[in-house]
């Protein structure tokens, strides 16, 4: 994904449309945040970094259950470097690493990883992508176990847990995959509705049970509709059946903007990170209006902190802030490869994890 998203950017960059980017003032919740930094008032989009990132070029922050932080890294092209997984503690405190073992991961192509979910025991879900993957790593016991591939060519992105099993987006094709607990594969949803330009497709993916639908957010659109520079985010209903309904598209994004990784307030609000030229976090409301958008001045990044966001990929509760994978696609700056902890001034959902959330040995 990222020396794909670099040559997208590169491409665009030369005639990227500039608009005015607007401006504007019963679930489980986030993981809490530790009591010093909860008795600290911070301003709405306060920007700090959290860690920086070993390895570099994150592209998703996982908050786990237990209340620790993980990601997973990108591997610079030609690198033969295994990825890791790193974890931190909710103060952003480093602690443990693990390496994908050889068995699952081509070192001689492109590779990377992203910590996309967790197991209702607390096994971290890891998407790889040199070998279209679903892996599982044991926190406790640093066991690593593959419970799916998806079909060859494949680019697991995103996943969330699902009615009867674990959800995949591909960022190279127009399809959501569902994981069964026994590890079967199949087609969930394919729709034109999340093909992409130059097969820049789906990326962020979270399932909201108190809505039965799924929410995606898609780099480009192709539908005609937009620009083939837009993206946009996505309501897919549940039937009573358990097929998917037709994707509703509820905002469209700027040119460029390349909408990523996103997380849902109590309020039901998104804060979307925009991977594109722009380097913004978009917030809208429940029906998909942009109220809010930071910084105010697109494409520089510029946040406050000591590191500007330089591709931000994703927007994870933790609390009432965010905290974004810098990914520095285009760049390359080691310096801005790092997850950086954003006031949002509301409380996070997290992801659902019900009991089933589990997968058996085949």
């Amino acid at each position: 994904m990222r020396r794909a998203l670099a040559a997208l950017i590169a491409a665009l960059s030369t005639t990227a449309l500039v608009a005015a980017v607007p401006a504007g003032p019963a679930a489980q919740a986030a993981p809490a945040v530790p009591a010093a930094r909860a008795a600290e008032a911070r301003a709405k989009w306060d920007t700090r970094v959290f860690a920086r990132m070993p390895g570099g070029h994150p592209a998703y922050v996982h908050v786990a259950r237990s209340g620790r932080v993980y990601a997973g890294t990108y591997i610079a092209s030609g690198s033969t470097a295994p990825s890791r997984v790193q974890e931190w503690s909710a103060d952003g405190v480093q602690r443990r690493s693990w390496s994908v073992p050889p068995r699952f991961q081509r070192l001689d192509a492109d590779h990377g990883i992203q910590v996309a979910a967790e197991t209702r025991s607390g096994r971290l879900i890891v998407l790889e992508t040199s070998t279209s993957s679903v892996l599982t790593l044991d926190p406790d016991s640093g066991a690593w176990r593959r419970v799916a591939r998806l079909p060859d060519g494949a680019v697991p992105n995103y996943a969330t847990w699902g009615p009867g099993g674990l959800y995949v987006s591909d960022y190279g094709d127009d399809v959501i995959w569902r994981v069964r607990p026994d590890g079967t594969v199949s087609e969930w949803l394919r729709s034109s509705a999340l093909a992409g330009v130059l097969e820049f497709g789906t990326t962020g993916l979270r399932y909201v049970p108190g809505d039965r639908a799924f929410y995606a957010t898609q780099q480009t659109i192709t539908t005609g509709a937009t620009l083939p520079t837009n993206g946009g985010l996505y309501r897919i209903p549940i039937a009573a059946d358990g097929s998917p309904g037709t994707p509703e598209l509820l905002w469209t994004s700027l040119p460029t903007d390349l909408p990523d990784g996103f997380g849902i307030s109590r309020s039901g609000h998104f804060l979307i990170a925009m991977a594109g030229l722009t380097n913004r976090i978009v917030e809208l409301d429940a029906d998909g209006t942009e109220v809010d958008s930071f910084p105010q001045l697109p494409l520089v990044g510029e946040n406050g902190s000591s590191i500007p966001f330089d591709t931000p990929c994703s927007a994870t509760f933790l609390g009432t802030r965010v905290l974004v994978a810098n990914q520095s696609a285009v760049q390359g700056d080691a310096t801005h490869m790092a997850i950086l902890d954003v006031e949002v001034g509301q409380e996070g959902v997290a992801p659902w994890v019900p009991r089933s959330a589990e997968f058996g040995r085949r």
